[in-house]
């Protein structure tokens, strides 16, 4: 006797599939179709996710049928740039880093720099959970902070000495907040510094 087809195991999410749903509600919280409540309930649902039937009614709502005039259609990107890590550390002594365009961001970015020039843009950025933790090990040079509206930061946790922070929590435009970045660790004689833009279309 033939399989019964609805006794099928349930197709299982790859990570990829995951961080695709994720890209999905950033962008329908930005241009206004979730709000922040919302957004964090389904967020934690992708997360959760471990099939794709259980990512599918997330973005339901949000996606238009091709020859509809429905909903907005959400632009479909690649697949992710790497798969997100847990941890990922920085090293460079009297050097430049620079990461921007579309990564993966971790869940933990340890920086170890010595007199370094850094740039960490995560504007598109594919995000991996709510919150990035970075924790700075950072002697000399400048670390600037590229973010977008509703990214929020929190630098309670960062011990600066002999050096510049300029921190802001947010943007200033009571965008809902979209990720949360917690700087710790310390940073002694050199500069930091947080600024806000649009994410790159």
């Amino acid at each position: 006797m033939p399989a019964d087809p609805s006794s099928s195991p349930a197709l299982r999410a790859s990570d990829a599939e995951r961080d695709r749903i994720i890209e999905l509600l950033h962008a329908a919280v930005a241009d206004g179709r979730l709000d922040a409540v919302e957004f964090d309930e389904r967020l934690n649902a992708a997360l959760a996710a471990r099939t794709v039937d259980e990512l599918a009614p997330l973005i339901a709502d949000l996606i238009a049928v091709p020859g509809s005039d429905g909903a907005l259609a959400l632009p479909f990107a690649g697949p992710p740039a790497e798969p997100a890590a847990e941890l990922l550390t920085i090293k460079e002594r009297h050097g430049l880093v620079r990461r921007d365009g579309r990564w993966t961001l971790p869940h933990r970015l340890a920086l170890r720099t010595v007199w370094c020039d850094v740039m960490l843009d995560l504007t598109s950025a594919v995000r991996s959970a709510s919150e990035l933790v970075i924790e700075l090990r950072v002697n000399g040079g400048n670390v600037e902070l590229v973010l977008a509206p509703g990214m929020v930061v929190n630098a309670n946790e960062l011990s600066v000495r002999h050096s510049t922070a300029a921190i802001s929590r947010d943007a200033g435009d009571n965008t809902p907040e979209t990720l949360h970045v917690r700087l710790v660790g310390r940073m002694r004689h050199g500069r930091l510094d947080t600024r806000w833009q649009a994410p790159r279309q």
